[in-house]
């Protein structure tokens, strides 16, 4: 029993009680942005203000502006040249429109110093996904304005998230926490997993007769399938790209390892052999090899082998003591390590950026606890869980940019998270 809490910990990430973190860009001039609400007649104020703190907080999270906090508003259709309050480069203008339980927005983005359009957009959302309407406007100006790619945006994020001892539920939400929509509930519900790109469906693991079970839920069916299971443990740590083979941690014997299934033919390859603690395999160099957690060294450590089962195992990771929870990304690793190797002191646990080809390491973190990273779809962003005087955030690290932001869980904890 000790073994297996071991082995779940080392899963999940140890979590403890932190500070906030936040890395700012320094040196850089961006241009300065303003946002304008030209929204006419709507009626519900503070869904209004709500929608502007979303634009604003966008803007800000996409890294390519200066964006002044300042709320203005202004005619939609207005022409006349402004006097550049505020210094700004451009204006960022919107109106929304509710039409029954549909939201409409419209947006162009202007030369503050001529009024010229450089983009626009109309776009109709349901009421209670408001914030992706928010999201998906930022997303099409970046691409328009061949900005940083942040695709991820308008993407939903799962996770689970406790509730009380022994309960969880698997929760959709966007990545700021604005739109949540419970989708399983009632008993253990943990590590969500995305099953493909357009996130139709996701995997998660539940008990059944106190037996851990690996389940496939359809988002448009509402329909869930079970998958396997496996006394001990069972985990969908990731998906290949073309989301036909699964990596499953499993521990029928006490024993956890890597296995590889196959959701076509539901054949099962054991790839990794280790009398110790083998968990959260991912793909990785186009879904060749397997980057992994291990204890094969005394300590929980990163490692990697192939997918073809010739057993050679490679360590990865060369500094701390207890290095866990990872996420890859063509050729990257991103990880949680431990750095304080004293017990009975506050735990610290930052993450660590790596590449399979070089000796290249990156610190993305400076304090605190911060555990269970995730890749965005582009690689040019990480979600990671913080925790923070018990209470839960999201946290985003824009890679290339070198900037955080973080997002509370009002009610529960995070246990897991996917994008």
């Amino acid at each position: 029993m000790k073994k297996l809490f071991l082995l779940f910990m080392i899963c999940i990430g140890l979590i403890a009680a932190d500070g906030r973190v936040d890395i700012v860009n320094k040196g850089l001039v961006l241009p300065k942005i303003i946002v304008q609400d030209a929204t006419q007649n709507f009626g519900n104020r503070a869904l209004q203000d709500k929608f502007f703190k979303l634009i604003v907080g966008d803007l800000k999270v996409g890294s390519a502006f200066e964006v002044l906090d300042k709320y203005y508003t202004s005619d939609f259709n207005d022409s006349a040249i402004l006097t550049s309050e505020q210094n700004a480069d451009l204006i960022y203008r919107y109106a929304l429109t509710q039409l029954g339980n549909q939201l409409s927005l419209k947006v162009k983005v202007l030369n503050a110093k001529n009024n010229q359009i450089r983009f626009s957009g109309e776009y109709i959302q349901s009421v209670d996904k408001f914030p992706f309407l928010a999201h998906k406007s930022i997303v099409e100006l970046a691409r328009n304005l061949n900005l940083s790619p942040i695709e991820w945006m308008d993407k939903s994020i799962i996770f689970s998230q406790y509730t009380t001892p022994g309960k969880s539920n698997i929760v959709v939400a966007d990545y700021t926490l604005t739109y949540q929509k419970i989708i399983i509930s009632g008993g253990l519900n943990i590590f969500p997993k995305w099953a493909n790109d357009d996130q139709s469906a996701f995997y998660y693991t539940s008990y059944v007769n106190l037996t851990p079970t690996l389940f496939k839920f359809d988002l448009h069916t509402k329909q869930k399938s079970k998958i396997t299971q496996s006394s001990g443990m069972i985990v969908a740590s990731d998906v290949s790209r073309d989301g036909t083979k699964l990596l499953l941690t499993m521990a029928p014997n006490d024993q956890s390892d890597i296995y590889l299934y196959d959701t076509f033919t539901k054949n099962l390859k054991r790839i990794t052999t280790f009398s110790g603690i083998d968990v959260n395999g991912n793909f990785v160099d186009n879904d060749t090899k397997v980057v992994f957690v291990s204890d094969r060294m005394g300590y929980p450590n990163i490692f990697s082998t192939s997918l073809d089962g010739n057993g050679l195992v490679e360590q990865m990771v060369f500094h701390g003591k207890n290095n866990n929870s990872i996420s890859t990304f063509d050729n990257y690793v991103v990880y949680s390590s431990r750095e304080s190797a004293n017990e009975y002191e506050q735990k610290t646990f930052n993450l660590y950026l790596i590449s399979t080809k070089s000796d290249y390491i990156r610190q993305l973190t400076a304090g605190g606890v911060n555990t269970y990273p995730r890749f965005s779809s582009d690689g040019g962003s990480i979600v990671f869980i913080k925790n923070i005087n018990g209470s839960s955030l999201v946290g985003i690290i824009r890679v290339h940019e070198n900037r955080s932001f973080q997002f509370p869980l009002k009610i529960g904890k995070l246990q897991s998270i996917d994008w």
